[in-house]
């Protein structure tokens, strides 16, 4: 017991360490995720407020110091709270059998590296567009994701604004998609995590971006506000489900832009009676939410 007590402990410590020495920029700026997450912030933000898709919404849209904080609580805080539990999983995985090579179905290690990252980014966002159809699919998992869904003007720091739930779901379908690429990221995987961190914003974001020819690869605001759309097209339970990518939806049929004026009502039905404040929202979908319906 003592040997698992020490594993979740030292865990915890390690992620809290590393967080504060970011905070205070001794960590290399390459993995300085903290700083990195908030300069982008400050840069995309910037861009909407030069460059506004929806003119009418003001620069502190609805919202806007919500979303703030669930930024840092969820690449931050609630990571470093379940940091220990992930130890734990993996000393299980150990005690069961279940090893690195066992479940390797493609060793990036004798790839070159640009190779690696590529190969990396794109089966962790297909990991990640699989799991976000999970989260509208299934009533149970559409509970916790309706707190993302509730955003009514869109912007930037909206991106992280999800329920602590989600991360229990994704972190170990991400961490299977690394057991399964050799069990190691890249060395330069701090690239991808950036550019998927600054994609993920511009998605969000009140500016007009489509990629031009791109689109078909790369997601974008247009594409992403009508996943947000609070009427979705009949016999659906959601569109473009894309992560950094777009091609997923393009590939699988769950495409769908009708227009482009950035003027579509976001949300979904029943959203007035969703909770409005940090704490109810991140403690809703527990028990059989009944207020509030599914899309």
């Amino acid at each position: 017991m003592d040997k698992y007590l020490n594993a979740f402990a030292n865990a915890f410590m390690g992620s809290l360490e590393w967080t504060w020495k970011s905070i205070l920029f001794e960590v290399p700026w390459y993995t300085n995720y903290f700083w990195g997450l908030t300069i982008i912030s400050l840069v995309v933000w910037f861009l909407e407020i030069a460059f506004p898709w929806r003119k009418e919404q003001a620069v502190f849209r609805k919202d806007f110091w919500l979303d703030a904080a669930y930024m840092y609580f969820n690449f931050f805080l609630f990571s470093i709270a379940i940091s220990g539990f992930y130890k734990l999983l993996a000393l299980f995985f150990t005690i069961v059998g279940i090893s690195i090579e066992s479940l390797t179905i493609l060793d990036l290690s004798a790839m070159p590296m640009w190779a690696q990252l590529v190969i990396f980014f794109v089966i962790l966002d297909f990991v990640q567009w699989f799991t976000h159809i999970m989260l509208h699919k299934y009533k149970f998992l559409w509970n916790f994701h309706k707190v993302h869904h509730s955003v009514k003007e869109m912007g930037f720091a909206a991106h992280l604004r999800y329920h602590w739930m989600e991360n229990i779901l994704y972190k170990p379908l991400k961490t299977l998609g690394v057991m399964l690429l050799g069990g190691f990221e890249p060395e330069q995987a701090y690239i991808v995590h950036f550019t998927a961190i600054t994609i993920g914003h511009l998605n969000h974001a009140n500016i007009k971006i489509t990629w031009g020819p791109l689109k078909y690869v790369f997601n974008n605001p247009v594409m992403h506000l009508y996943h947000h759309a609070y009427q979705l097209p009949k016999g659906t339970y959601g569109v473009n489900f894309g992560i950094s990518l777009s091609l997923w939806d393009y590939i699988f049929k769950t495409n769908y832009i009708p227009e482009d004026s950035g003027t579509v009502e976001i949300g979904f039905p029943g959203d007035d009676a969703f909770p409005k404040d940090f704490l109810h929202q991140n403690s809703y979908g527990f028990g059989n939410p009944k207020k509030v319906k599914s899309p």
